[in-house]
């Protein structure tokens, strides 16, 4: 299992880096998104820091719904998905949906979170606050790749597809997105963002646990 794992991310990654172009779309929608804000929102730096944790959480929301609806359409279009589906056991096949949404994150959530603290710096936040929003992030985005997974599944091959998966999983991401920003504004408030840090890492342990095999169900329904 182990084996295959990092096989199947290793083959991912490679073909990231092949379509360089795509793969830097969301990051490059993340730094846009969030930079515009301070422009139009304007140099008051209370409000700044105000609106920094939402704004950082909604972009990274969006960036990761824009990259994932070609998650397994790629891999649908050219047979690999269903050899890989047929060749394998139920175990395997949520091997497969782990590996896919882990190197969704390495390629996607993974510079959100290395990005995070210049982007709090850029809305003048403390570096308490900093370090919040980055281990939420740490948290929060392979949610939003796992849960992306199950909607890229569950819309594959589907006409409208990528409409129908944002209207899916972003009511399911809300949580993530409501626990992350909470911590930075708790911090931000001299509070203690433990009771939000916690209710996030146990909705990631939570989606870990029933996103895979929901996905690998929802791929072979699909793939039937």
């Amino acid at each position: 299992m182990t084996g295959l794992f990092s096989a199947l991310v290793a083959r991912d990654l490679r073909l990231a880096a092949r379509r360089r172009a795509d793969a830097l779309l969301p990051v490059a929608f993340f730094t846009v998104a969030v930079s515009l804000f301070p422009l139009g929102v304007g140099p008051e730096a209370q409000t700044l820091r105000q609106i920094a944790p939402g704004v950082v959480w909604v972009a990274a929301l969006l960036a990761a719904m824009i990259s994932v609806t070609q998650l397994y359409a790629t891999d649908l279009a050219d047979g690999s998905l269903e050899q890989m589906l047929l060749a394998s056991s139920p175990g395997l096949a949520i091997g497969l949906v782990a590996a896919k949404a882990a190197a969704h994150w390495l390629v996607t959530g993974l510079p959100l979170v290395v990005a995070a603290p210049v982007f709090g710096l850029m809305f003048d936040m403390r570096g308490e606050a900093i370090a919040t929003l980055t281990i939420t992030l740490l948290l929060g985005t392979p949610v939003l790749s796992l849960l992306g997974g199950l909607g890229a599944a569950l819309t594959l091959g589907l006409r409208s597809g990528a409409a129908l998966l944002i209207l899916i999983i972003v009511p399911l991401c809300i949580p993530a997105l409501i626990f992350g920003a909470g911590a930075v504004a708790a911090v931000d408030g001299g509070l203690s963002a433990r009771g939000h840090l916690s209710l996030l890492g146990a909705f990631l342990i939570f989606t870990v646990l029933v996103a895979p095999p929901a996905t690998a169900a929802a791929l072979r329904i699909a793939t039937e």
